[in-house]
């Protein structure tokens, strides 16, 4: 549409010299040769140690991805302790330790406690003291890859069939009366305990 009378120009930025801000990314496969050429050199020169490190199995957050299960960040206290592994030794033998990490349910902790006692049976510690009684490296496998030997299981389907006789039974009054019930246990205990304390004080005395 054109302008009618004496308007202003509109301005329509145009001269942004966009040729010295954008970035094109040509180099694409040649940066993935280097990357490819850093993984191997990397694996050459700490051979035969693995190029990762041991990580523990955990399950993802938020309702929505819970059920799947992937590599943490680090083993926890108690999980190295439950295995009888220090943290300061642990970091020294390719095992990932997280302090802050805490065990929520008792089927994770054994779950990573079975995975670190795996990764002992197959670990083979060469020190520079007792070379004579160390296996030789021609004679042990080593493994490049940690994530592959010691993959995360696969996740069972999200979805299931059971007979119907299969299903847990009814809970006498719903299960919603039952949860109030016991939540009200729970807060009240303390005062229920003192007050049969003092009841009980009372018919000792009338005695």
């Amino acid at each position: 549409m054109a302008i009618r009378g004496n308007q202003q120009l509109v301005k329509t930025h145009l001269r942004k010299d966009w040729q010295r801000r954008v970035r094109c990314h040509f180099d694409q496969a040649g940066k993935k040769k280097s990357r490819r050429v850093a993984r191997q050199t990397k694996a050459a020169s700490v051979y035969p140690r693995p190029v990762d490190t041991l990580r523990p199995i955990v399950q993802c957050p938020t309702i929505r991805y819970n059920r799947k299960a992937r590599e943490g960040r680090g083993f926890s206290i108690a999980e190295l302790k439950t295995a009888g592994i220090a943290p300061k030794y642990a970091r020294t033998v390719g095992i990932s330790v997280d302090g802050r990490r805490q065990n929520l349910s008792e089927e994770g902790l054994a779950r990573n406690v079975e995975r670190l006692k795996a990764y002992l049976t197959r670990l083979v510690v060469i020190t520079n003291k007792s070379k004579k009684t160390q296996p030789k490296l021609k004679e042990v496998s080593p493994v490049n890859n940690l994530s592959t030997a010691f993959a995360v299981p696969a996740t069972a389907a999200a979805v299931t069939e059971i007979a119907k006789s299969d299903m847990p039974s009814p809970i006498e009054n719903g299960a919603y009366r039952k949860l109030r019930i016991a939540r009200s246990d729970a807060r009240f205990a303390g005062r229920r305990e003192v007050r049969a304390k003092v009841k009980a004080e009372a018919e000792a005395n009338k005695k």
